[in-house]
């Protein structure tokens, strides 16, 4: 409560500026939101941002000191901002970038774009996921699995309920985000048909999962997330996370990917969206499957989060491209037609 308060407190201060003299806010069109680096933005090993920043030019740094990093900008109106991992660094960051009085996002697009784990029931290695639901996984109780009842089938509890998925549910304000629907609709018409590279080795490396979709080549979905600053992995949590999602979102959402950050992100877009600093209408979040959430054929879930590390997923590198080339062809589409956008927007 004390942040919204201060988002409220700040919001007539900084357009105050533009009212007494000063320089006006610069108008952002899109803003790219990536959660991770592995080090500098440009001309080294990419994370989820440099692509962004090397192919759109995003060339005009502006200083965060409040968040985790600089914002980036480019002649057309494109943004994209690095928000650390982690919910917490999430919101922090986006919260400084919406509160700072230089940009003008009230009419932005924001494109939540980053790798994801996936269950292989929904998704391939190298697919990109369009979300219409986000729920948050960290918000619980929890007791050791080797301590839980014989008839429960996990140790995650929801808060104030005794047992887990006990009816009804009662989600917490910020435990679950339901998306503009026709938004993400537009985006997943509009990438549907975009090929996504299949290689040797994405071939080799899902031959050895088993599930629905496990051995397609990588296509454009739609599916709902499950944002945890948890880590978790194994088939047995792959299942407790279907279930979270369905029991949470009465079951309209459907679990597909698995990610770090996006509740934070969405909790700070929340806030500023209330103080009239974004329009919550116009927020998509894209992940893409840089590996499963489940181990292979024959391995433990022990030994398969062994292996599970940034920059060695088996679908690492295609995953980023995914995430470009998908979440690409709808900035592009804004941009071109921002007339039309800017006044409009896409209604639920």
């Amino acid at each position: 409560m004390r942040i919204r308060a201060f988002v409220a407190c700040l919001f007539p201060y900084a357009f105050a500026v533009m009212a007494h003299g000063g320089p006006r806010p610069m108008a952002v069109k899109v803003v790219v939101v990536a959660m991770f680096e592995q080090g500098q933005d440009t001309g080294d090993a990419p994370g989820e941002l440099q692509y962004w920043v090397e192919r759109d030019r995003l060339d005009r740094v502006y200083p965060l000191p409040a968040a985790y990093h600089s914002a980036r900008m480019n002649a057309r109106g494109e943004m994209a901002v690095l928000t650390g991992q982690g919910t917490a660094n999430a919101a922090a960051t986006i919260m400084a970038l919406g509160l700072d009085p230089r940009f003008d996002l009230r009419h932005a697009y924001w494109l939540i774009a980053g790798i994801a784990g996936a269950t292989p029931e929904r998704a391939s290695l190298g697919s990109a996921v369009w979300a219409r639901w986000v729920v948050d996984g960290d918000l619980g109780y929890e007791i050791d699995a080797r301590e839980i009842p014989s008839d429960w089938t996990t140790g995650y509890i929801p808060l104030r309920k005794e047992r887990p998925f006990e009816m009804p549910a009662a989600p917490l304000d910020g435990q679950v985000y339901a998306l503009n629907a026709g938004l993400a609709q537009w985006a997943y018409d509009l990438t549907r048909a975009i090929p996504l590279a299949d290689t040797d080795r994405l071939r080799a490396a899902r031959g050895h999962f088993d599930g629905a979709a496990a051995q397609r080549p990588p296509f454009v979905a739609m599916g709902d997330e499950l944002s945890s600053s948890t880590y978790w992995h194994g088939a047995r949590m792959d299942a407790w996370a279907a279930q979270w999602v369905s029991y949470f979102t009465g079951g309209k959402g459907q679990f597909v990917t698995t990610a770090m950050e996006d509740t934070g992100t969405l909790l700070a877009l929340k806030d500023l969206s209330r103080a009239g600093r974004v329009d919550w209408n116009r927020i998509l979040v894209l992940r893409t499957v840089s590996n499963f959430d489940r181990q292979p054929r024959g391995m433990s879930a022990a030994e398969s989060l062994a292996q599970q590390r940034i920059g060695t997923y088996s679908a690492y590198l295609p995953s980023l491209e995914a995430a470009y080339t998908v979440g690409h062809a709808v900035v592009e589409e804004i941009l071109d037609h921002w007339s039309r956008f800017e006044k409009d927007g896409i209604q639920q």
